[in-house]
C-alpha cells in the first residue's frame, strides 16, 4: 500500500500534534513495508523538491507564510497527490473542499476530522464560516472519516452516515523514565513543579490557570510551554501580567526528549482545552503517568478519566490546588488513574495499527 499524507507542515514533527502524529505513523507504516509520502510546507525555493527521510518520501512545496500560504500549500499538495497512485490520508479539514478532486477522480481518501476548529474564539466570523463549510465539505468528499473522540463522531453524523465514521483517538508510548538532568537545565527539580503545555489561546484556559496558580500560596512552580508575544498579542500580555513570581515561561520547546522529561518529572499536568476532541498533549501526559487537572467538559472527561481533577473557573481551580497541596496523597491515585486510562485506550501501537487497518480497508474500496 502507498499512503500519501497531507494536511501537516511536514516531518520530522516540530510544530504540533498533527506533525508528531504524521511522523510516528509514517515510521510505523514504513516498518510494516508500506510506501509513504508526506507533503511538507517550506518557505523558500531552495527547500523545494523531493527527498527521503528515514525511508519516507518527502515532497516539499514552498509557500508564503500565513493563512493564504497554507491554503495554497494544501491546494498544490492536493493537486500533486491526485496524480499519484495510492491512498490519501488528509489530517484536518481546513481545506476540505479541495478533497472533492479525489472524489471526482475516484481516489480513496481517509480524512482525520480533528476537533471543532470553527468554534475557536480566535477566528473571525468569516474564518469560522470558512472552517464550518470545509468541515461539511470534507465530510461529504472523503471516502471515510476518522473521529479522534466519540463526541466528534456523534457531531459528524450531522454531515454523513455513521457507517462512514471510525473513532480512533491519538496514542502515545509509555514514559517510564527520563533524565533529571534535562529539567535541571531549567533550574527545576523532580515533582516540584506543575506543567502546562498549550498554544496561548483563550479557549485553552491559559489565563485562568495562570491566575488561579498565582493566587495560591504554595512552594511548587508552574512551568508554561508556548510562544508568547506580548508586543503583538493582547491575550498573551494579559497572561504574562497575571503571572506571579513562581510561574516560569520556557517558550516553545520541540525537542521531544526534553518535553518528555518535563512531563515525566512534573507534579501534575494542567489541561485547559475547551474545544473538542482528543488532544495529543493530554494523551502524552497520561502516558507519562501525570496526575491530570483538566477543564471540565465532555471531551476531557472521556480522555482523562474519573481519577483526574476538573475545574470550570478560576475559583474551582484554586480549590483543587489547595486540596492537592494539603493532601498530596491524592496525586498518587491521580497518577495511577492516568496510567490505567492510557493503557485502556491510548497505547500508541494499537492506535497506529488501527490506522493501518482502516487505510487498507479504504484502499481496497471497503
Amino acid at each position: 500500500m502507498h499512503v500519501l499524507i497531507l494536511g501537516t507542515r511536514g516531518i520530522p514533527g516540530n510544530h504540533g500534534g498533527f506533525e508528531t502524529f504524521a511522523e510516528d505513523l509514517s515510521l510505523f507504516l514504513r516498518a510494516r513495508n508500506h510506501e509513504v509520502t508526506v507533503y511538507c510546507q517550506v518557505y523558500s525555493q531552495e527547500e523545494a523538491g523531493e527527498d527521503t527521510w528515514n525511508g519516507v518520501r518527502r515532497i516539499s512545496i514552498p509557500t508564503k507564510r500565513g493563512a493564504i500560504g497554507t491554503i495554497m500549500f494544501d491546494w498544490e499538495a492536493t493537486w500533486h497527490s491526485s496524480f499519484e497512485k495510492g491512498t490519501i490520508l488528509t489530517l484536518g479539514y481546513n481545506t476540505g473542499v479541495f478533497n472533492f478532486l479525489y472524489k471526482l477522480r475516484g481516489i480513496p481518501n481517509l480524512m482525520n476530522m480533528d476537533g471543532l476548529e470553527w468554534r475557536r474564539k480566535k477566528w473571525s466570523r468569516l474564518e469560522r464560516a470558512w472552517l464550518w463549510l470545509n468541515e461539511r465539505a470534507g465530510a461529504m468528499a472523503a471516502t471515510h472519516l476518522v473521529a479522534d473522540h466519540p463526541e466528534i463522531g456523534v457531531h459528524l453524523m450531522r454531515h454523513t452516515s455513521p457507517e462512514k465514521i471510525t473513532v480512533i483517538p491519538y496514542g502515545a508510548r509509555v514514559v517510564r523514565s527520563a533524565p533529571v538532568s534535562l529539567i535541571r537545565e531549567y533550574g527545576l527539580n523532580s515533582k516540584e513543579y506543575y506543567l502546562l503545555i498549550a498554544r496561548p489561546e483563550p479557549e485553552n484556559s491559559i489565563l485562568e490557570i495562570v491566575s488561579a496558580f498565582s493566587r495560591c500560596r504554595m512552594e511548587p512552580r508552574l512551568v508554561v510551554l508556548g510562544a508568547y508575544d506580548v508586543e503583538q498579542n493582547n491575550y498573551h500580555r494579559r497572561v504574562i501580567d497575571a503571572a506571579g513570581s513562581r510561574v516560569l515561561f520556557l517558550g516553545s520547546i520541540y525537542d521531544r526528549e526534553r518535553v518528555k522529561a518535563l512531563r515525566f518529572h512534573a507534579k501534575a499536568y494542567f489541561h485547559g482545552h475547551t474545544v473538542g476532541g482528543t488532544n495529543p498533549s493530554l494523551v502524552e501526559s497520561l502516558a507519562a503517568g501525570n496526575g491530570i487537572i483538566a477543564h471540565d467538559n465532555i471531551f476531557n472527561r472521556w480522555v482523562a478519566g474519573p481519577e483526574a481533577k476538573y475545574f470550570r473557573s478560576v475559583h474551582d481551580l484554586a480549590d483543587v490546588l489547595d486540596s492537592l497541596e494539603s493532601e498530596p496523597a491524592q496525586l498518587l491515585a491521580m497518577e495511577v488513574g492516568s496510567e490505567k486510562r492510557h493503557h485502556e485506550l491510548f497505547e500508541q501501537d494499537d492506535v497506529l495499527a488501527a490506522y493501518e487497518q482502516l487505510l487498507l480497508k479504504v484502499s481496497r474500496g471497503g
